[in-house]
């Protein structure tokens, strides 16, 4: 249960960067996702239609889904919807509760930083190639996940820091 005491400033403005961050995300992955459905009704209409099937809509598809895919997780971890077995955590007393929940953040940034260190060299040795039948950097393909690790990166360390001061309000955490 989170205490009375006023948060410090530094947090305040920490989590209102990271609620932007998480915002921007959300929109990011709503408008992916209706065009991703846009471009497939598209196909379907070219196929059935027009007889002429667009060859372009599967490798822009397979780009909208690792958006999708990977800032959506970095949403998740940050309100704390992502998948996660909580079992075990909910039936251990409050201190080892904690002693879990803070392992898991940990877990979660380290994860983080190697979704982002290996991503942006996959990113840019990638880069120079093209994406066959649309004509983009194929490093764009693992740009999601050198972004999404990073925002991974940064939530978890953001969920550290509010539970090591206390104002922590995460749900599934310390009693």
């Amino acid at each position: 249960m989170i205490d009375a005491r006023p948060l410090p400033i530094f947090v305040k403005r920490m989590v209102a960067v990271l609620d932007a961050l998480a915002l921007i995300c959300r929109v990011l992955t709503g408008v992916a996702l209706v065009v991703l459905t846009i471009i497939f009704g598209w196909l379907v209409f070219g196929r059935y239609v027009l007889n002429a099937t667009p060859t372009w809509v599967e490798q822009a598809a397979l780009l909208l889904v690792m958006l999708i895919a990977f800032l959506g997780a970095a949403v998740g971890v940050h309100e704390n919807t992502h998948l996660s077995v909580s079992l075990l955590r909910s039936s251990v007393p409050p201190k080892v509760r904690s002693f879990f929940v803070v392992i898991s953040d940990v877990l979660m940034a380290g994860f983080g930083a190697l979704m982002l260190w290996f991503g942006a060299q996959l990113t840019m040795f990638k880069w120079g190639s093209l994406i066959p039948l649309i004509q983009l950097p194929e490093g764009l393909r693992s740009l999601p996940l050198t972004i999404g690790g990073g925002l991974i990166l940064l939530f978890s360390v953001g969920h550290l820091i509010r539970l090591f001061l206390g104002v922590d309000d995460r749900s599934d955490t310390i009693e």
